[in-house]
């Protein structure tokens, strides 16, 4: 297929999703997170619930959990942010955490230190099933994908990911899309 297809962007702010067991400690035993906001991806969502990050140099206050729930606990985090906790976090797909650093979560009820889990997550695109046999790619391709306007900008390597669960939207970390002029439900296009 040849052409442009323009997609929204969806801007990722620093932001974690925890482990059940993480969560038990954060909040007490049993807690449950208050959705506050759906967000784009479906059963996803931005509760009520917020933590402080610590790291050797510094701390990051109130930072937004996820829900639902995951298997481990894994923090989002942009590269500036990593600069104030005195971490290197890696550009990482989602769940790609080994290998990453560790940092100390404080919660309303307790603290709990991870051994890793702190990644600045990879430009990525979220795409139905229909929108990639329309836009014709498949799970882990990677495409150049153009913002326009005044700082105009092509990003490369930005990873499609294909589920049937998926809404079609592209994910920038809160960095890249200042840098580019870029806010959330912007239209940008897939370079095909």
């Amino acid at each position: 297929m040849n052409g442009h297809k323009m997609i929204p962007v969806g801007l990722s702010n620093r932001h974690l999703h925890l482990s059940r067991e993480d969560m038990d400690v954060l909040f007490g035993e049993g807690y449950e997170l208050n959705n506050v906001k759906d967000l784009k991806q479906p059963g996803q969502y931005a509760s009520e619930e917020k933590v402080d990050l610590v790291g050797p140099k510094g701390e990051i206050k109130g930072v937004r959990v996820l829900g639902p729930t995951r298997k481990v606990t894994q923090i989002e985090v942009t590269l500036s942010d990593g600069f104030i906790l005195g971490l290197k976090p890696p550009i990482r797909d989602s769940g790609d955490i080994e290998g990453s650093p560790g940092v100390l979560i404080r919660g309303p009820k307790g603290e709990v230190a991870i051994n890793k889990g702190l990644i600045a997550a990879a430009r990525h695109i979220h795409m139905h099933t229909d929108d990639a046999e329309v836009f014709g790619l498949k799970d882990k391709d990677k495409v150049a994908v153009r913002a326009s306007g005044e700082r105009a900008v092509v990003f490369e390597n930005v990873l499609v990911r294909v589920k049937s669960e998926f809404s079609l939207e592209m994910h920038l970390d809160l960095d890249e899309g200042n840098a580019a002029n870029v806010k959330n439900g912007d239209l940008v296009e897939i370079i095909l």
